[in-house]
């Protein structure tokens, strides 16, 4: 079923019915000579411009892409109010392959629509774009972070990424066992790829044993080498969850680890880590509280690199933003306070207290 335009009636729905709409603004942009067809998707300016990434990304069909770019943007909201940034949520999708249309031209073509906005949306990195793409973009486009720091950016984010992550860590240790500190600790790392092998340098550095994973070789290797003692490797995730001892799981490859088969067979007490929805599907936050595992929600512990390409806005400095991400940690702990004071689970207290700030934000 479609409505006039042609568009999938249920992605309009979605957009101004559902509770996972109330998106301002959506755009769909087009540029036959490039073969640019992106969809920019602003979910909220209460808290200032929207602020996310750009992903590249060959979907299925256009509407698969719209939806992705309104649930994207819809977190990206929920991340900034988190993260105590004056900005907004917003989320944009190039549809295509990357390996094989990403061009120049497209990304120029991109940049120019991303400007007509007017500073409404800022973008930055993703899956399928990198720092050398924001270079080209930002030749179009002032709003554009995640730059090199040749043209004026920050760089690598997952730095900052990996050290927010540690710090939810901590805040999560704290809260369970009454001492913030990792050592003597087994935590189990799935993913050890640009924020997973920072990750396990924080780790061995306070003293915590790790397990690791990842669906590359070289990746694996790549750590073993660099810690001799102290870091294990096992085959698979598989492997990793029912592993014997597991203090922690730290989640920092795809989304939807935490759903109907995983969280049932997980040893560890305490999950806390880098990729995005890590939560399959409502619900699975009560299944982890029932496990009586302590869940620190993704997305304010992973909001590290957020808060350092919104920096770049300001002339980046580094310990500016390594400050503003260890405030992670206390963050984290005000959830933990959250979710036993209203009696729900942590991830349902993030997004009551995320939806309290974009709620007074607008009211002023």
């Amino acid at each position: 079923m479609t409505d006039v335009t042609g568009a999938p009636a249920d992605v309009l729905h979605t957009l101004f019915h559902s509770d996972q709409g109330g998106h301002e603004q959506v755009v769909l942009c087009q540029d036959r000579a490039s073969g640019l067809k992106a969809v920019i998707a602003i979910h909220s300016t209460a808290l200032g411009p929207a602020l996310g990434g750009t992903r590249f990304y060959p979907y299925a069909s256009e509407a698969e892409a719209v939806a992705d770019a309104l649930n994207l943007a819809r977190g990206m909201s929920y991340k900034n109010a988190m993260a105590g940034l004056d900005h907004g949520g917003g989320k944009a999708v190039i549809i295509g392959d990357p390996e094989q249309i990403k061009s120049e031209e497209l990304l120029l073509a991109y940049g120019r629509f991303v400007a007509s906005l007017g500073g409404r949306y800022v973008t930055a990195c993703d899956v399928g774009t990198y720092v050398a793409d924001m270079d080209v973009v930002a030749r179009e486009c002032r709003w554009t972070t995640g730059r090199s720091p040749e043209n004026g950016g920050a760089g690598d984010s997952s730095v900052l990424t990996a050290f927010g992550v540690f710090q939810g860590m901590r805040a999560s240790a704290q809260h369970l066992w009454g001492d913030p500190t990792l050592r003597g600790r087994k935590v189990g790392v799935a993913g050890v790829g640009k924020v997973g092998h920072h990750l396990v340098d924080h780790l061995r550095e306070d003293g915590a044993e790790v397990v690791i994973t990842d669906v590359r070789a070289d990746s694996v290797r790549r750590i073993l080498d660099r810690h001799p003692s102290g870091v294990t490797a096992v085959a698979d995730t598989e492997t990793l969850i029912r592993t014997e001892g597991l203090d922690i799981y730290a989640p920092c490859a795809l989304g939807g680890a935490l759903n109907d088969d995983s969280v049932p067979v997980l040893t560890a007490k305490i999950v806390c880590g880098a990729a995005n929805n890590q939560l399959a599907h409502p619900g699975v936050e009560k299944d982890l509280a029932d496990r009586g595992i302590l869940y620190a929600p993704d997305y304010v512990v992973n909001a590290g690199g957020v808060i350092q390409v919104a920096d770049e806005l300001h002339g980046f400095d580094f310990d500016r933003c390594r400050t503003k991400a260890a405030k992670i940690f206390d963050t984290t702990l005000a959830i933990f306070a959250r979710a036993k004071q209203d009696g729900i689970p942590p991830a349902a207290a993030a997004d009551r207290i995320a939806e309290q700030r974009m709620a007074e934000a607008r009211r002023h």
